[in-house]
């Protein structure tokens, strides 16, 4: 791909694309390899097909924000947690390797973090956990139509719960309400009145 092409994909909106076919391990990292320099694109591999998709103004936007509340959601309350954004997560003996939107170990570090959020504004792959229930990662969050959707990891499933395991005195509405402001400095100060004891 040209610098040019890879320039524009950074200023479409969010798009999909499932590749046609079965493609093993190594054809993936053949065609991860080929895309190293292109940081507009992500690339999932799951079960030998692979998604590519592009990260539009939308999509960053919210997932930014959603990063910035949380990590103050967490110093304000005291929370231990490293934040380790989109690192791509891989296993090959389990076909799979993503990035999330932003990710969080609670507390110390772990084989994979605790929290991954993913931001969809376009529709995704019909099952949308599967990848993350490969990883056994505890608790996935959902960002799609202005909404916040919490699964939580039981046994060999996730389970759609209405509150946070991880963060259970988290106001979610709250969160969804400060995201969608127009003003981040009012957002954040809205966000911190309703965190903070009264």
């Amino acid at each position: 791909m040209t610098a040019k092409l890879l320039e524009e994909i950074g200023t479409l909106p969010e798009q999909r694309l499932i590749l046609p076919g079965y493609y093993s391990w190594e054809q993936f990292q053949a065609i991860e390899s080929l895309m190293a320099d292109s940081s507009a694109l992500r690339i999932t591999y799951l079960d030998g097909w692979i998604e590519f998709m592009t990260l539009g103004e939308a999509h960053e936007s919210i997932s930014c924000i959603l990063n910035f509340l949380l990590q103050l959601y967490f110093c304000e309350t005291g929370i231990e947690y490293i934040p380790v954004g989109s690192a791509t997560r891989r296993d090959k003996t389990k076909d799979v390797s993503f990035e999330p939107d932003e990710s969080y170990y609670i507390g110390e570090k772990k084989e994979h973090p605790d929290l991954a959020v993913e931001v969809t504004i376009t529709s995704g792959s019909t099952n949308k956990l599967a990848k993350y229930l490969r990883l056994r990662i505890p608790e996935v969050w959902f960002w799609e139509n202005n909404l916040l959707a919490v699964y939580r990891l039981r046994d060999d499933d996730y389970e759609q719960v209405l509150r946070s395991e991880l963060l259970p005195e988290l106001d979610l509405e709250l969160l969804v309400h400060c995201v969608l402001m127009p003003s981040r400095i009012e957002a954040r100060q809205d966000f911190l009145n309703g965190i903070r004891p009264q």
